[in-house]
């Protein structure tokens, strides 16, 4: 029965657009991922009472529902790649701990994915990486404006 319990309360998660992947049962941090809400599906149909079988478009809604918040989380994630990289050359001043201390530098490079606890982008400063939320201040980097300018050769007197 537990099984069917943490199913349903998966199931009623993953169905409710007002709650977060984040917490979906038990208050565990957890994500759906694609694979799972499949997982799910299938134990629902498997268990659903044949006298009172859930209607079909009740599951399109809710694969509909999965796809919007799956393309929704990869856009975020890209926002915020395309954000980190746009930083690279900028000087940045970041908050480098709970005390108030801060730190400014050059953004030299940006690491992504498995590089940080939470895979969003982490910032390179001075050798050291850090979130996108410590960030406090960004002063974009300066334009070199220099002008092309042609050389004349004046001839030379023979």
């Amino acid at each position: 029965m537990s099984t069917t319990t943490s199913i349903a309360s998966a199931y009623n998660a993953a169905s409710n657009p007002t709650t977060s992947p984040d917490t979906v049962s038990g208050g565990a941090q957890q994500t759906l991922t694609q694979n799972d809400f499949l997982q799910l599906l299938v134990a629902q149909m498997e268990n659903q009472d044949p006298m009172n079988p859930q209607s079909d478009t009740d599951m399109a809604a809710q694969m509909a529902q999965f796809t919007s918040l799956t393309q929704s989380s990869a856009m975020s994630s890209s926002l915020s790649a395309l954000q980190a990289n746009s930083l690279i050359g900028s000087t940045v001043t970041v908050s480098t701990d709970s005390k108030g201390d801060t730190t400014s530098g050059v953004v030299q490079s940006v690491l992504l994915g498995s590089a940080s606890s939470d895979g969003t982008p982490q910032i390179t400063i001075n050798g050291t990486a850090y979130d996108l939320s410590q960030v406090l201040s960004v002063t974009p980097a300066a334009t070199t404006n220099n002008p092309t300018s042609s050389s004349s050769t004046t001839p030379s007197s023979q």
